[in-house]
Formats: structure tokens, C-alpha cells, sequence
């Protein structure tokens, strides 16, 4: 089992939801978060005055899945989240050891 985090553009969650869903993933978390990388945030004008945005809006996705999902979710997730533009997002892949559904107490696979 992995756990796939992704960070991506708030604009485009409608399309990376329904492309994971058309490759079989069946649930996700989402966050808001804010953060920079190589795109360093930009300035704005507001009523006169220029100031700097350092940390820029953006989503974060997890999605737990068996490990026979995972390129499909991969390949799906960059092709839906993909703008060409800079600052597109991350993918970060991460085992899982243990996942265990509280409701009915399933563990592994089953579980997801």
C-alpha cells in the first residue's frame, strides 16, 4: 500500500478528482494549504501600495491505494494537474505499514 500526497493548484481539484475516480480510486483527502517552491511567491498592488505574497494558495491531496494503483493514480494525477506553467505542484509516494478502518476494524487492503 502507498499513500500518494500531491500538491497541486486550487483551479484544477475538479479534474484531478474526476481523473482519479476514472482509474479506480475511490477516496481522497483534501487540505488547504499555502507554500513556495522554485515560483517564490509574486508581488501584488493593493490601493497604491506593492506587496509580496511569499506563500501562494494551494491544495493538498492524499490518497491512500493498493500498490498495483499506484502509476495509473500517478500518471492520471499529472496529466489532470498539469498547466505547463510554473508552480503546477509536487507528487511524493510514501509506503504505508498499517491501515486499519475504524468502522468495521478491516486491515490492509481491505481497509482502503
Amino acid at each position: 500500500m502507498k499513500l500518494i500526497t500531491a500538491i497541486i493548484k486550487p483551479f484544477k481539484l475538479d479534474d484531478v478528482r474526476e481523473a482519479l475516480a476514472s482509474v479506480g480510486v475511490q477516496g481522497m483527502t483534501v487540505t488547504e494549504v499555502r507554500g513556495f517552491g522554485r515560483q517564490k511567491g509574486h508581488t501584488e498592488l493593493y490601493r497604491g501600495a506593492e506587496y509580496s505574497i511569499d506563500f501562494l494558495p494551494k491544495l493538498q491531496l492524499e490518497v491512500a491505494i493498493a500498490d498495483d494503483q499506484v502509476e495509473r493514480a500517478i500518471e492520471s494525477l499529472c496529466a489532470s494537474a498539469c498547466t505547463g506553467k510554473i508552480g503546477d505542484g509536487k507528487i511524493f509516494v510514501t509506503p504505508l505499514e498499517h491501515v486499519v478502518r475504524i468502522r468495521t476494524g478491516e486491515t490492509g487492503e481491505t481497509a482502503l
